[in-house]
């Protein structure tokens, strides 16, 4: 009778494991080409739980008896609760069906994925005291506590954002915030000084004055493991769209991103390893792609770079730049690969790597390639001497100067271009290694190719206007 029980209880875990693995899901991993060695990728995946807001309280729709506020409310209460639910029961899905939900921030946690249905529309209401308390977040590459980001991830591991619905902010506090007022610049001065003198960040607070108006980012993934965002689209932001600081190991793929704010890039990419941009579509008011690690001594302390970054297969129809590397660049820039992406409409600048001398950093290993383009102001642009408004804001409290080595620019056609090359190093720091080859511009209109400060600049089968760009 013994052996029989043992036999029978065998046999029952034996089943329960079966049928453990057999619905567990099975890990997506990705292996890419590059020019460098790149790690492969494995796509979070998740129990088949849902966890609807709907159940947890959540109101659809945009009228309340109480008002905004009110409903902003009882829908926060409803994602928070959802979240933790399904974190608490190991993980899922956390589903927003068909509708409009008019909500403040949305923290996720581990092993969560917050899934848009289709026809599900994530209305941010823009009162500003929703987004307090404040989080540790940062503000153009330092450290601070400031409003939370829209969507919010602190510290997690696997999670995601996924599903055809949208994130979409409503304006207009945000865009009245835009012109930067004086407090808003007393607000950064400030920020500045406490990481020279190295203030601890949590005593970084840029709400404590009221005047600050530092815009939150739409969507701030920090110090996140294993993340994907898939297939949703965002229409407008406060600030940076969508941010992944200090992250590994994330894939972003078939996102639809529209935001023409201040400061609207479309995905800034900052100390953060191990990423797949993929087949998505940005249209925004600044920068399209951005590979960051940093401001100065907050990066210096944080000392981690930006590396192994492919980008492939997407379409950019409007932006200042196309991939924008820097200004904010201390930690260091490696191994970044964009390829196959169209520009059918207006770039400002197609590939700008941009530095100044207090950056310090390196940028290496760069190759941008097989590329089309319509209008641009710069096909290809380095420049050295980016300050904005941090010129005359604060002093120069340290000179570093940023090494620039073995940058490649292949296959790509530009049909108009004011200026087609622009390379500008700084002669203290030469730029190392350019390699430019098998470059069309058809067109210019201010000037062709300029380069200064330039160590080694390696060219083939490069026309502009038709003609081939020789030696001086």
């Amino acid at each position: 009778m013994k052996r029989t029980h043992s036999f029978l209880a065998l046999s029952v875990v034996a089943a329960s494991l079966f049928l453990s693995c057999k619905h567990a899901p099975q890990a997506e991993t990705i292996s890419l080409e590059a020019p460098f060695q790149m790690p492969v990728l494995t796509v979070p995946s998740f129990p088949e739980h849902e966890f609807p807001i709907t159940a947890y309280g959540a109101v659809e729709g945009l009228q309340h008896t109480e008002g905004d506020s009110a409903l902003a409310c009882i829908n926060t209460e409803a994602f928070s609760k959802a979240i933790s639910a399904c974190n608490k029961a190991g993980g899922g899905h956390v589903v927003v069906p068909e509708g409009v939900w008019l909500c403040g921030p949305i923290h996720l946690e581990s092993n969560v994925d917050l899934h848009l249905s289709e026809g599900a529309t994530v209305e941010f209401c823009d009162i500003p005291a929703l987004y307090l308390p404040a989080v540790q977040t940062s503000w153009e590459g330092l450290e601070c506590l400031n409003f939370s980001p829209l969507v919010y991830a602190f510290e997690c591991d696997n999670i995601a954002i996924t599903g055809k619905g949208c994130l979409k902010p409503r304006m207009t506090v945000w865009r009245n915030w835009f012109g930067r007022p004086e407090g808003h610049y007393e607000a950064l001065k400030s920020l500045y000084e406490m990481a020279v003198a190295d203030v601890p960040v949590a005593q970084r607070d840029m709400t404590a004055r009221g005047d600050e108006h530092m815009r939150p980012h739409l969507l701030q993934l920090n110090r996140c493991k294993g993340v994907l965002l898939e297939d949703f689209s965002i229409r407008e932001s406060p600030f940076w769209t969508i941010h992944l600081l200090l992250c590994e190991n994330a894939i972003a793929r078939g996102l639809d991103v529209y935001a023409h704010g201040h400061n609207n890039d479309g995905i800034d990419l900052e100390m953060t390893r191990n990423v797949l941009v993929e087949d998505c579509i940005f249209d925004q008011g600044d920068d399209a792609v951005v590979i960051k690690s940093g401001r100065n001594h907050d990066a210096w302390r944080l000392h981690t770079p930006t590396e192994n970054v492919v980008v492939r297969n997407c379409t950019v129809r409007n932006g200042h730049s196309l991939l924008g590397i820097g200004s904010e660049m201390s930690g260091g820039v490696n191994n970044i690969y964009m390829h196959h992406v169209q520009c059918p409409d207006n770039i400002r600048r197609l590939f700008f790597l941009k530095t100044n001398h207090r950056r310090g950093g390196f940028i290496r290993n760069v190759t941008f390639e097989n590329i089309d383009a319509n209008n641009v102001l710069r096909a290809f642009e380095i420049d050295t001497d980016v300050l904005y408004q941090w010129r005359d804001l604060v002093p120069t409290y340290d000179t570093v100067y940023t090494v620039i080595d073995s940058i490649a620019m292949r296959h790509v056609h530009v049909a108009y271009a004011d200026a087609a090359i622009d390379l500008k190093g700084d002669p203290h720091q030469p730029v190392g290694t350019v390699f430019i080859d098998d470059v069309r511009i058809d067109s210019v209109g201010e000037f062709a190719t300029q380069v200064t400060n330039v160590s080694n600049l390696v060219r083939n089968d490069v026309f502009i206007n038709g003609q081939k760009w020789q030696d001086n």
